[in-house]
């Protein structure tokens, strides 16, 4: 059964992007949440952690609107289980799937903590290792995000190069911020959070965001978000890096 117009949606969303393995059950007002370690475990954990999620929640298969998945940018491991297991869901269920934005996350994240005012832009940036990052820009409009840099990898130089030509936005997100705190001179923004405050929950949300823009797709059109091709660097490749930083 899915929802009538004008009803909150049932949508189940989960994430494996980062080193961290988070669900939400949207229903009705409710979002229920789950949030445990990821990493190398979320191959092996995510499914019994959607279950117990569900049960816990009294939430049937048959009741939910949509799967939804943190497509990327993230890691890339972590990418591809979170679109196979959302891929597998939806064709099981025969429901649509909702792809999510990594760093659009975590500037929802920040949001909940202190609401931004309308019009206010969010830059966002996550340590991608081998020196680079990945890094977005969002503004917040009329109750939603919207993208004003879509999600890339960078590296350092072309990063600081393009946030200083940018007007200052008034928050900065993401692991970057503490990771590399010391190699930038970040723009001064009055607000910063370099880690998310309530992932699970802010995944939850942003399902909603994305049911409400009608940014359904089907199962064989969910795609993870790779923005990296090359995942390791070479023995030369890591002592020229240490030797530059």
């Amino acid at each position: 059964m899915s929802a009538q117009p004008g009803a909150a949606p049932v949508i189940l969303a989960l994430d494996t992007a980062s080193e961290r393995l988070c669900a939400a059950l949207c229903d009705g007002p409710a979002i229920h949440t789950h949030d445990e370690a990821g990493g190398a475990a979320a191959s092996a954990r995510l499914l019994p952690a959607l279950q117990g999620l569900m049960a816990r929640a009294g939430v049937a298969p048959e009741r939910l609107d949509a799967v939804a998945f943190v497509q990327g940018p993230g890691a890339f491991t972590g990418l591809r289980t979170a679109c196979a297991v959302a891929q597998g869901l939806a064709w099981g269920w025969r429901k649509p799937v909702l792809p999510l934005d990594a760093l659009m996350l975590l500037a929802e994240d920040l949001q909940a903590a202190d609401p931004m005012a309308d019009g206010d832009e969010v830059a966002v940036a996550v340590d991608a290792r081998m020196d680079e990052v990945y890094a977005a820009r969002y503004a917040w409009r009329g109750g939603r995000w919207q993208a004003l840099q879509a999600p890339a990898l960078w590296a350092w130089p072309a990063l600081a190069e393009d946030w200083a030509a940018r007007p200052v936005p008034q928050a900065l997100a993401g692991s970057a911020l503490a990771v590399f705190a010391d190699r930038i001179n970040w723009p001064a923004a009055p607000r910063r959070q370099p880690e998310p405050l309530d992932r699970a929950a802010a995944l939850g949300r942003l399902a909603r965001q994305a049911w409400a823009q009608g940014a359904t797709v089907a199962a064989a059109e969910a795609l993870p978000l790779y923005l990296r091709d090359k995942v390791a660097q070479t023995t030369a490749e890591r002592a020229a890096a240490k030797a530059t930083a």
